[in-house]
């Protein structure tokens, strides 16, 4: 039944009043959806302060770790140590005389990582018998022999070195950068790896697979072990401390004891902050080796040609996906990666400039015979 005219106009009315109120109700809500991006910045706010406060507990957990251990280590595994190994041989290495003993600790710096025995003792060895001037002079002849011999050792066996490595391809992708860049570049990665927690014996060998010149190795090796070495004659000179304390007369005053154990921790937090910092910029030097691997595109004109088979649209010309030729001021193979002058316009290359006029503005890398310049 239909309804009256009156009736309809009643419903205009209530339909009206219900889109206005539904209106208000909308335009109350703009500003709820105005404050979308808002909401999202505070909850990855809230998201990265969360990740940032479970690390620092970490780091708490991991430093209460620690503390026990070397606690430990120090109530009953430091004195077995000392009793039992440390002081025996302390005491025989002194019955020697000190010239003897020097070359016998660099004649076995220079083979213990040729056979990948850690050379840890016999570092720990030279900072206890000659401290830190006749010391240091000892460590940095004996690992240079010793960084120098496995590295020359391993071209012999470069191919086998090789195909052992692919069985780690991230290890492999790490030592590569090693081998790439510049001579200042090749030593900087060098002294990182020495520096960074890579185990050094296994590095001396592995790097032999790059592209490394023996220079660089050598010099960023012998850079990277300068701050190793005087951590290890500190730890030498602390551990002959504490055995004349325990198995001599030597008495330790309360400012001594202080000292020694603020700077034995000190010397805990620059060991791990230096192998951090040294990891972390490994690994960002990664990241650039393979971004850089990864962008292989070069410019004709003005517009991009992309060489990963896509088609490109640049503002002097067109990419095809199959032959990625650029039409309009110039083209280039997909094979050869060439760039040909067509028509009265010019084209850029990676090394110089092809112009259509019947010469070439050769750069290096041209063809001044057939007027093609290669990008």
């Amino acid at each position: 039944m239909l309804d009256s005219p009156e009736e309809l106009e009643k419903s205009h009315a209530n339909s009206a009043d219900l889109l206005t109120e539904g209106s208000n109700h909308v335009i109350l809500d703009m500003p709820n959806e105005a404050r979308l991006p808002e909401m999202s910045n505070l909850e990855s706010q809230s998201k990265s302060r969360k990740r940032l406060l479970m690390w620092w507990i970490k780091v708490a957990i991991l430093c209460l770790v620690i503390i026990g251990i070397l606690a430990i280590f120090l109530k009953w595994g430091a004195p077995f140590l000392i009793e039992k190994v440390l002081y025996p041989i302390l005491q025989q290495a002194t019955a020697l005389d000190r010239p003897v003993l020097a070359l016998i600790l660099v004649a076995a710096l220079t083979l213990f990582p040729v056979f990948l025995i850690p050379s840890s003792p016999l570092l720990l060895l030279s900072g206890m018998i000659f401290g830190y001037g006749f010391g240091f002079v000892i460590i940095m002849i004996g690992t240079t022999f010793g960084m120098t011999l496995p590295f020359l050792t391993g071209l012999l066996f470069r191919d086998r070195i090789h195909h052992w490595l692919k069985r780690w391809p991230q290890k492999a992708a790490m030592i590569k950068l090693a081998g790439e860049g510049s001579w200042f570049h090749q030593f900087k990665v060098v002294a990182l790896f020495r520096i960074s927690p890579f185990p050094y014996t296994i590095f001396n060998y592995a790097v032999v697979v790059t592209n490394i010149r023996f220079w660089p190795y050598l010099c960023g090796s012998v850079t990277g072990m300068i701050p190793e070495a005087f951590v290890y004659i500190y730890s030498g000179q602390l551990i002959k401390t504490l055995a004349d304390v325990k198995y001599g007369n030597h008495h330790l005053s309360l400012v001594q004891i202080i000292y020694n154990i603020v700077s034995f921790i000190v010397a805990i937090i620059a060991i791990v902050a230096f192998a951090i910092c040294a990891k972390k910029k490994l690994n960002s030097l990664k990241r650039l080796s393979t971004e850089a691997e990864g962008d292989v595109t070069g410019k004709c004109s003005e517009g991009e040609i992309s060489a990963s088979g896509r088609s490109n649209e640049g503002e002097e010309g067109f990419a095809s996906g199959k032959s990625n030729e650029l039409e309009g001021k110039g083209s280039t193979s997909g094979k050869n990666n060439e760039c040909e002058s067509k028509g009265s316009g010019n084209v850029e290359g990676n090394q110089g400039t092809c112009s259509a006029n019947g010469k070439i503005y050769a750069d290096e890398g041209f063809d001044n015979g057939n007027n093609t310049c290669r990008v």
